[in-house]
């Protein structure tokens, strides 16, 4: 949609129809005492010259390092395709189908998106999306304490072992709606100990991660046994990637989780600076009505022709506000397309491939980098595609910094989350890293650490 500037004539001409003095007018209902007033950290404008230098200098701070960093968003290859097809006009054009049955083609997408995030999860239904994965865990949490009627006690545990930047998001989104985050905190060997878990009150919802920040593989059975046990629902945030070689959420113990959230990155979304991304939501049959987004189903029309339609769309936020399910109004379409096409084009046996190898790369690197002396593995146990290597006492930020310099973006010094782990960096080795790639990290790692 183009930009049409109004004047100052225009402005005064609207008002005046509609009987307002001035534009503050409009949001008198709104207490005083509420209000932002002004913006204070919000820049001057810039013109377009100055806008694209700006933009310009930004990108040029993006070094083309060999990445080794992950920590919730992966450098894997995208096949050509998947974003040539998803740039064709249909696609790319195409948003929220308001007029939904208008919109077959984004309804039979949005459907094959679904079905296909049900089958990785082993869930009953999946819905069109949120926001990111961080906001899909807040989604979850609030979306359980709707649910879990029997529990009275609007309070949630997390493992420590969760994104630290997922618990800050969920933190801002429930923090204000009478709801307590209590967290369970790591053990040594990087994982949530099954056998330090009590309740003193029994929480409404657990939420798990499984492979963990670091990496790790928790033991989900143990940690779901314990939940059912208790009456709470369990919330898995999961790498949807790892999803096909390990098993879905649904096999987690003897009854499997309620909710699966994550985020879709892994699945043709380019690391891009840092975003955009798109989150995923799928729950079991059961809990389907506290489900915050839409869900597209297949259906025949009077002629017996076979076409999509939107089941249930639990959007009220049109009308109710507060009262809403969510209020997050996006699903990220077209990312969801690109992900569909990426999932399509690879097929089930492509992503175990992918998945396998990011899984030797990792693998290899590690065996690699500690084999230098002052370098060992921070945990030792299961890991999918990340591990933490420690480097025995010293700046694990300062380390990275040198690496960077030598073309290599070495991973994430833990420090910053975790500081007992300032020595530590959190490094991943996806499908690209070749063992050329591997050796140059080795190398300049030698260099800096001598």
């Amino acid at each position: 949609m183009p930009f049409i500037p109004h004047t100052q004539l225009d402005i005064e001409a609207m008002l005046a129809e509609i009987g307002v003095p001035e534009i503050d007018t409009l949001f008198d209902e709104i207490p005083k005492d509420i209000r932002n007033g002004s913006l204070r950290h919000v820049p001057e404008a810039l013109n377009e010259m100055e806008l694209l230098a700006l933009f310009r200098a930004r990108s040029e701070q993006d070094r083309s390092c060999v990445c080794f960093a992950g920590a919730g968003a992966y450098d894997h290859h995208i096949p050509a395709a998947v974003w040539d097809i998803t740039q064709r006009g249909e696609f790319l054009t195409a948003y929220t189908p308001y007029q939904a049955e208008a919109s077959q083609g984004t309804l039979q997408l949005i459907y094959e998106y679904q079905t296909m995030m049900t089958r990785l999860t082993g869930m009953d239904v999946s819905n069109a999306s949120v926001y990111d994965g961080a906001s899909g865990m807040a989604e979850s949490i609030l979306m359980a304490i709707r649910a879990n009627k029997k529990n009275k006690s609007r309070r949630v545990m997390i493992c420590e072992t969760v994104h630290p930047l997922y618990r800050e998001v969920a933190k801002s989104i429930v923090q204000n709606q009478d709801i307590q985050l209590s967290e369970i905190p790591l053990g040594d060997d990087g994982r949530i100990d099954v056998t330090s878990l009590c309740a003193q009150e029994v929480p409404a919802a657990i939420v798990i991660q499984q492979p963990n920040f670091f990496g790790q593989l928790e033991d989900v059975d143990g940690l779901c046994d314990w939940a059912k046990a208790q009456g709470t629902l369990v919330i898995a945030v999961v790498n949807p990637l790892s999803l096909v070689i390990l098993k879905s959420p649904d096999e987690w113990g003897e009854q499997g989780a309620d909710i699966v959230c994550g985020d879709g990155q892994p699945f043709g979304i380019p690391m891009a600076s840092g975003g955009p991304s798109f989150g995923f939501m799928c729950c079991r049959q059961a809990l389907v009505r506290q489900m915050p987004g839409r869900i597209v189903g297949r259906t025949v029309d009077l002629d017996g022709k076979p076409g999509f339609t939107l089941t249930l769309q639990a959007r009220e936020q049109h009308i109710r506000r507060a009262k809403a399910t969510s209020n997050i109004c996006t699903n990220q379409g077209l990312l969801v397309t690109a992900a569909t096409i990426h999932m399509s084009l690879l097929g089930s046996n492509g992503l175990a491939q992918v998945a396998a190898s990011c899984h030797r790369n990792t693998q290899a690197l590690m065996e690699l980098l500690t084999k230098i002396n002052g370098v060992s593995v921070k945990f030792s146990d299961a890991i999918f595609h990340e591990g933490v290597i420690s480097f025995q006492g010293r700046d694990a930020r300062e380390i990275a910094r040198q690496l960077i310099q030598k073309g290599i973006l070495g991973g994430v010094p833990l420090g910053e989350y975790f500081p007992e782990m300032a020595d530590c960096l959190l490094l991943c080795a996806t499908e690209k890293r070749s063992p050329k790639d591997i050796q140059a990290y080795h190398t300049a790692l030698v260099e800096v650490l001598s």
